[in-house]
């Protein structure tokens, strides 16, 4: 049963879901308590405090504009945490729980302060297996009012990975969503299905008309980018607009992308790993042809969860790009100039991390992914805890 354990009163402020937000509190007001653990980073000492735990592999976190998130458990559960309370909300979809699918990523409509629109992606249970899908309905209370679905991948797959399932708004409130390539590796490069892809719609769910294949004979015209992997990293930078993606590699290589109108990103033709028979891959120098990734790792850090970091409560990490690590159980974090990695920092925190993202206060916020999960606060200590 999922238990709430910290939260500052000042920070989780209860309104109606579409009133104007009240401002949330600054961090040095929200961090009263003392931390559960600390963390040494490049930026100094945090404090890690346990928001909530007991949660069953969460596996999304989205900030309401009065401080309250909603977090999803991937056995379906969608919860609201907020004013003392950690509810589930009712109205959710069936979701095909099984393997890597389930209930994943939850995101708010950028105009959701007037019109209270939730997004989620979840495994779809269908004929012959699941598909990944997206759909929203509007917060009302308690309950998603009005769920449906806006979008279902095709086709539906047997087997329980490479789900994807990240979902992040283009500058101009396109709507877009990470996809796997369902564990089926070729499809990822036949635009005929939308199996490892980056799709872009609508946000009602309809095509753009200025996709990349609108019109092309044999085509998926929701397809935005593709030859992806499993992607569960998704951003969109804040001062250009760029579109940045993370994603698994097979036996090593692991990467991160700049996903461009239209690009082939190159799986299961080339990559920096091998295959988990041992097979060997094709490097991506092999084929210049095809979108080479920013950066790779080898061994992997099994990304999950992405942001770009803008506060300054965090000086020493503002403008960073911050992504959640199963692998190396931690945040890794990265600085950039254009599209080149400059530097990389691991914050080993000791559990995999399945999301990260800002919150109101300024503070990184992660789920570990468990199950016995939870939310985690990364801030600065208070000044009389930091002397």
């Amino acid at each position: 049963m999922p238990r709430l354990l910290l939260f500052a009163a000042a920070l989780f402020v209860t309104v109606g879901a579409c009133a104007q937000p009240e401002p949330a509190a600054p961090a040095s007001a929200a961090a009263s308590a003392d931390p559960e653990t600390t963390v040494e980073t490049e930026a100094g000492t945090l404090g890690v405090y346990e928001v909530a735990t007991g949660l069953d592999h969460p596996w999304g976190l989205a900030f309401l504009p009065d401080g309250r998130a909603l977090v999803t458990e991937r056995a379906g559960r969608l919860h609201l945490l907020g004013d003392g309370t950690l509810d589930v909300v009712a109205g959710t979809p069936e979701v095909a729980d099984s393997g890597q699918g389930g209930l994943l990523d939850v995101a708010l409509d950028p105009d959701f302060d007037t019109n209270g629109l939730v997004y989620l992606t979840y495994a779809k249970p269908g004929p012959g297996g699941a598909a990944t899908a997206i759909g929203r309905g509007r917060l009302e209370g308690g309950a998603l009012a009005g769920f449906e679905d806006l979008w279902v991948q095709a086709p539906f797959e047997s087997g329980g990975r490479h789900f994807g399932s990240r979902i992040a708004f283009a500058p101009d409130g396109a709507l877009l969503v990470s996809t796997g390539d369902r564990g089926q590796e070729d499809p990822a490069q036949d635009l005929g299905n939308t199996v490892g892809t980056i799709v872009r719609l609508n946000r009602d769910g309809s095509v753009p008309d200025d996709n990349p294949f609108v019109g092309q004979d044999g085509a998926e015209p929701e397809i935005w980018a593709y030859g992806i992997r499993n992607a569960q990293s998704l951003a969109v930078h804040p001062a250009t607009g760029e579109i940045w993606e993370a994603e698994f590699g097979p036996r090593g290589g692991d990467e991160l992308n700049l996903i461009e109108r239209g690009a082939n990103y190159g799986w299961p033709l080339v990559s920096a790993g091998s295959e988990y028979s041992g097979a060997s891959i094709p490097d991506p120098s092999t084929r210049p042809d095809l979108t080479a990734a920013v950066r790779d790792w080898s061994p992997v850090i099994s990304p999950s969860g992405m942001l770009f970091y803008t506060s300054d409560t965090i000086p020493e990490w503002t403008g960073s790009l911050m992504l959640g690590s199963l692998g190396r159980q931690g945040i890794v974090r990265l600085e950039l100039d254009g599209d080149a990695v400059t530097h990389e920092e691991t914050v080993e925190l000791g559990v995999r991390i399945r999301d990260v993202e800002q919150g109101p206060d300024g503070a990184v916020y992660v789920l570990t992914d468990d199950t016995d999960g939870a939310v985690w606060r990364l801030a600065p200590l208070p000044t009389d805890a930091a002397e």
